[in-house]
């Protein structure tokens, strides 16, 4: 499994497969190799719901975005 947390504040998302996390790593841009974040915001998550993202990580996903509309995601293998 993959815990997802929101970037800023430590506090956890959610977690997701295996496949949820390779599904975010071929669709969003990775600075360098090992990347562990991504920044998000409605239109991101619009894309990847296009895509085929999972029900589970497109609803972590909605909730991290909150009022705001954006967030940066950290991930990690638990």
């Amino acid at each position: 499994m993959v815990l997802l947390r929101d970037k800023a504040t430590g506090a956890q998302l959610g977690s997701v497969s295996d496949d949820d996390l390779q599904f975010l790593v071929d669709h969003l841009e990775e600075e360098f190799r090992e990347d562990t974040d991504y920044y998000l915001d409605t239109e991101t998550v619009e894309v990847l719901r296009e895509a085929g993202a999972s029900p589970a990580l497109l609803g972590i996903l909605e909730q991290a975005l909150g009022d705001a509309g954006e967030v940066e995601i950290q991930w990690s293998r638990v």
